[in-house]
């Protein structure tokens, strides 16, 4: 039998049920279960992993026995991330990782932000959960944080992004039957765009592009019209048409290949929803709270929403997704009407402040918006010249860049040097989303890291 150490202060065994064992233990119906100080298992391999530059040993056990115990929806990169720091990460055989992933953009703070650990640690020592049955402090606290910087009069916690665009549509709907009482059929339709990405459940699934997320889980939620980004024409019209309930829109798409919208275009998709009575939903789970070096993506256009959807960074890695909400949508949502029994509860809730007051600090900010100028630049400089590299976009610390190949050689490539870099778009997109207390010399070696992986490009050939 083999010795998995987790870094937990605590491992679970796994024996043959006759084994004698002095340890605490229990039996399931995989055999003997015991408390110890690692984690054994006897697994078998799964089929076609191999581990990359990390090795075996731990990390290779991880894998093993993932292959047997989850369902297979996840194409993971070969990597075992076992703690991290800052921007860096390890693998349990001490492998360091610089860190431009960020968990999907959702560690904005890094990796064990001290703030962050006492807010989390503090709250867990006083009260985890209560549920929405009765009032909690800090998730108060954190509603009225929200609500002072932004547009919004009114929020509604959930715990993912996908569950915050989910609530939107509800909303959406009961405003639109609320604030036309006479009407026989109320506007109930949406508008989405090309590239778009709001979410897997098969509300926010029905609002995402990528006919390949959709197909195997139809019929999705009908009624959903999808344009191409930034058609001013073809949205007036069909929002002109008097059966839009909402237009669901990221000011910049992360998942969809880091395309920014523009002014124009959002402005126009006010004005019209303005004189047909429809919403205005800008989706900012990935670009929003700091990400482009403004709090609110929306800020840089000067365009505002009447719902905001966020999540990815707002706890700092714990699961939170918010809806803001303007009065005129609040009031027409009455007790019963939508719920969670764990969204904004008392710890994730007093994480998420310590997030907010730290990305919401201007000093902050204005680092964001200075890194991530200086690391476009080192990026257009290390990289621009190469054949394979078409654009290179973004705002602050949201940047693609395009290739007229798949990414998946470089993003390998970059891993085994001890680099973590995203795909987006049709994986052609190498997406850089880094914790934004990044500091110039992380990105700098990351550039450099990109730069010597790029000959990856020719050998995948």
């Amino acid at each position: 039998m083999s010795s998995l150490q987790l870094f937990l202060n605590r491992t679970i065994s796994l024996s043959p049920a006759n084994a004698a064992d002095s340890h605490r233990c229990f039996n399931s119906k995989r055999g003997r279960v015991c408390v110890r100080a690692c984690v054994n298992a006897d697994v078998k391999a799964a089929d076609g992993v191999k581990l990359g530059a990390s090795g075996g040993g731990v990390s290779q056990e991880v894998v093993e026995a993932e292959g047997r115990v989850l369902v297979g929806t996840y194409a993971r990169a070969p990597v075992v991330l076992s703690s991290g720091k800052g921007c860096k990460l390890y693998d349990p055989e001490g492998r360091e990782y610089l860190d431009c992933s960020s968990g999907i953009a959702v560690n904005a703070l890094g990796h064990g932000d001290p703030d962050w650990v006492k807010a989390v640690t503090d709250q867990a020592n006083l009260l985890t959960h209560v549920s929405n049955v009765y009032y909690s402090i800090p998730q108060v606290e954190l509603a009225k944080r929200l609500v002072t910087c932004s547009f919004a009069d009114r929020v509604f916690f959930s715990n993912s992004g996908t569950e915050a665009n989910e609530a939107a549509i509800k909303f959406a709907r009961k405003f639109q039957r609320f604030s036309r009482p006479g009407d026989k059929q109320p506007p109930v339709e949406f508008i989405s765009f090309t590239n778009s990405f709001h979410g897997r459940t098969l509300g926010a699934l029905a609002l995402t592009s990528k006919e390949y997320y959709r197909s195997p889980f139809e019929p999705v939620m009908p009624g959903v019209t999808f344009l191409e980004y930034g058609d001013i024409q073809a949205s007036r019209e069909l929002i002109q048409g008097g059966k839009i309930a909402a237009v669901f829109v990221e000011p910049i798409q992360g998942e969809g290949g880091i395309y920014s919208a523009t002014k124009e275009f959002l402005q126009s998709l006010r004005s019209a929803c303005d004189d047909a009575g429809s919403l205005l939903v800008f989706d900012e789970v990935q670009c929003g709270l700091g990400r482009i070096g403004h709090l609110w993506a929306h800020e840089a256009y000067g365009v505002f929403p009447d719902i905001m959807t966020l999540a990815k960074p707002l706890a700092g890695g714990l699961p939170i997704g918010a809806v803001l909400v303007t009065e005129r949508i609040a009031s027409t949502i009455k007790y019963g009407d939508h719920g969670s029994t764990f969204a904004g509860g008392p710890l994730v809730c007093n994480a998420a402040i310590s997030v907010l007051d730290k990305i919401s600090n201007p000093g902050f900010l204005a680092s964001v918006s200075k890194k991530g100028q200086y690391f476009k630049e080192l990026l257009l400089q290390k990289l621009g010249g190469n054949p394979h590299v078409k654009e290179i976009r973004g705002w602050g610390l949201l940047i693609g860049v395009e290739l007229d190949v798949s990414a998946s050689p470089l993003v390998n490539a970059c891993r085994n040097s001890g680099l973590l870099v995203l795909t987006a778009g049709k994986g052609n997109v190498v997406r850089l989303v880094p914790p934004l207390i990044i500091s110039e010399p992380e990105l700098q070696r990351a550039a450099e890291i990109l730069q010597e992986c790029l000959p990856s490009l020719d050998e995948s050939k």
